[in-house]
């Protein structure tokens, strides 16, 4: 949740009346944003020390989605008329003189390659001072680390209009084909040698990543191929926006169209009470390479409508289209009563709201409105019991049964490395098994993965200094390609276990199968057993494994057992709900145990012996209900 630090004094001169911090926090909390912290005593404790201080701050956390509440124009704008001080605000397009036109922006199809979108707003006869010009600033930084996550998705460049001529053109360029001066030097630099200058820059040095390595740089001039900006790194000194600055032209740049238009509308809508027109912006006219033109910023409110009816049905209340409307309004949303019905509300969502996306949305900032605290507390209409599911069941079973048997439950990370699923556990990839992440953020988190083996051995490796042995289990879920579901994917439930002690222990995993099983009533049997319905286990040679110390773990189903809803045997049944199956008769491979090969245990930092055992669960979610006698 961000947090916007605003100036004390300045807010309540705003609001019209000096709160108490008490009273300041309560507004707040009715409003649905948090006071985190008042710095008046700090500030006053600095005063008596003979400490420099500045002027008490109010730091406010809002909501992440509510990005006109980053700066204290839209702080102090939205709580007015909370407070019922003020009407929403109408913003609106500055009128165009005799002879004047609309400034354009020409999109050079090479962008393409780089930041395709573009957008700009003119604000004009703005008179800023100290205090809203940092202001203005500081709302940039809010958005560039917040929905313009650092400037990869958006990026945003003011100017003083004053110093640049339009019509304006939205370029990418090779690297060495762009120079000009930036933003607080002297002398002019290419952008590879700016590259290089920015380098060990703590600012701007985080941003270089974003379009260094691309083969054209996205670059801004005006008609006189003067340097406007060059996003996402950094403007140009000639623009430089300072308190004298009177007219401002704001360009954003992005890969991403919808939060472009978030980002340029909340930018000329936040500043536009300061031009001496309030609330009035100049668009720009945007003409992409296709011939294609559209008008930015777009401050025509969305229209949607709401029911009082379903806010009721939401809230318990009873109120009437006219309160309903009402309290939408101190959300700084227009409204009208339809002329068709006395149930619907005519909403108008202002540019500066795109949080309100359906009519949920209107509900919660009514009941917001109505006060949370008032709202009546009342029994549902409807009563239901839960009832745990049959793999939940399971779970709780097996592990009751491991605990006391004295292994230790972890819960490690669904997400590991490619090489921790695959190359460390001696096992080859087909493509075909793991789900990749399209994007990894760090090498650690790479697949999801397909055994609980990676995890519990990390786990091992992170607590070496306790005392051995060390025996602990995990009952959880893997997970494994499969293109018959629509999400492409199947959860299975596994149960694995490690026991890492000065000797193998084989027999302590084979021992906490054999519990496990017999809790679950499904009794040991011979491999030539063929009428006999359990499970047993097979010697079996995997590279995970100590050669001659590994086996399989079969299980044999009931064969008496009836057709199933889907129509398939209860055997069929079993086997499709099972992804590492061994077609062998009606005979289905649940999991594997034995001694971990010692080039496993190396590549976790293990110095001891280790066994291991991993076990499907899905099959036995009907015997689970059986030993719960429901």
């Amino acid at each position: 949740m961000p947090t916007v630090s605003v100036d004390k004094a300045d807010l309540f001169e705003r609001l019209g009346k000096v709160y108490t911090t008490e009273e300041f926090d309560h507004l707040c909390f009715e409003f649905g944003i948090e006071l985190d912290e008042d710095t008046t005593e700090e500030v006053e404790e600095n005063i008596k020390k003979g400490l420099p201080a500045e002027r008490p701050q109010l730091k406010i956390e809002v909501g992440a989605n509510r990005y006109d509440l980053l700066c204290i124009e839209g702080i102090a704008r939205a709580l007015r008329v909370f407070l019922q001080l003020d009407k929403p605000p109408v913003y609106r397009y500055r009128a165009f003189g005799p002879g004047e036109k609309m400034i354009t922006a020409t999109v050079s199809k090479d962008t393409a390659r780089v930041r395709p979108f573009f957008a700009g707003a003119v604000l004009r006869n703005l008179h800023f001072t100290p205090r809203s010009y940092e202001s203005f600033i500081d709302l940039q930084d809010k958005l560039h680390q917040n929905i313009c996550r650092r400037r990869a998705l958006v990026a945003i460049g003011t100017h003083d209009l004053d110093t640049i001529t339009a019509p304006f053109s939205y370029e990418a360029l090779p690297q060495k084909d762009i120079k000009f001066v930036p933003l607080n030097k002297t002398q002019a630099y290419t952008c590879e040698e700016l590259m290089e200058l920015y380098k060990t820059d703590k600012h701007l040095g985080r941003y270089l990543h974003i379009t260094k390595d691309l083969p054209v740089h996205p670059i801004i001039y005006d008609t006189k191929r003067q340097v406007l900006s060059m996003p996402p790194i950094i403007n140009s000194e000639h623009t430089k926006i300072t308190l004298n600055t009177r007219n401002v032209f704001i360009d954003v740049t992005a890969t991403d169209e919808t939060k472009l238009n978030i980002v340029v509308n909340i930018v000329a809508t936040m500043f536009s009470e300061y031009c001496s027109e309030p609330f009035t912006i100049e668009p720009v006219q945007i003409i992409y390479p296709d011939g294609t033109t559209k008008i930015t910023p777009e401050i025509t409110p969305y229209k949607m409508t709401a029911t009082a009816s379903y806010i009721n049905s939401c809230t318990g209340l009873s109120l009437t289209a006219t309160e309903a409307a009402k309290l939408i309004e101190r959300m700084s949303l227009h409204t009208s009563l339809s002329p068709n019905s006395t149930d619907e509300i005519l909403v108008e969502v202002p540019p500066t709201r795109p949080d309100i996306m359906h009519e949920c949305d209107v509900m919660e900032d009514a009941a917001v409105a109505y006060g949370f605290n008032n709202l009546k507390k009342t029994f549902p209409s409807t009563s239901t019991v839960a009832q745990p599911l049959a793999i939940g069941t399971l779970c709780d079973i097996v592990r009751r049964e491991c605990a006391q048997a004295g292994w230790v439950e972890v819960l490690p990370l669904i997400l590991c490395s490619h090489d921790e699923n695959f190359a460390w556990m001696n096992r080859k990839d087909d493509g075909k098994t793991a789900v990749r992440l399209a994007n990894p953020k760090t090498l650690e988190y790479q697949v999801i993965r397909t055994s609980l083996l990676p995890g519990i051995l990390k786990t091992i490796r992170e607590n070496k200094t306790h005392a051995l042995p060390l025996r602990v289990f995990e009952t959880s879920d893997v997970v494994v390609q499969d293109p018959s579901r629509e999400s492409q994917t199947r959860n299975i439930r596994n149960m694995g276990a490690v026991w890492c002690n000065k000797t193998a222990g084989f027999e302590i995993v084979h021992g906490l199968l054999d519990r496990v099983m017999m809790v679950l009533e499904i009794p040991r049997i011979r491999e030539t057993d063929s009428a006999a319905y359990g499970y047993y286990i097979k010697e079996t040679q995997n590279p995970t494994f100590f050669p001659g110390r590994a086996a399989t773990i079969h299980y044999r189903p009931k064969p008496d057992a009836g057709p199933q809803p889907n129509g398939k045997s209860a055997v069929e049944t079993i086997k499709s709900a099972v992804s590492l199956l061994v077609p062998s008769a009606n005979d289905i491979e649940l999991g594997m145990l034995g001694i971990l090969h010692p080039s496993v245990l190396e590549k976790f930092e293990i110095d001891f012996p280790c066994s291991a055992l991993e076990l499907n669960l899905e099959p036995f979610k009907k015997e689970s209900l059986n030993v719960w006698g429901e």
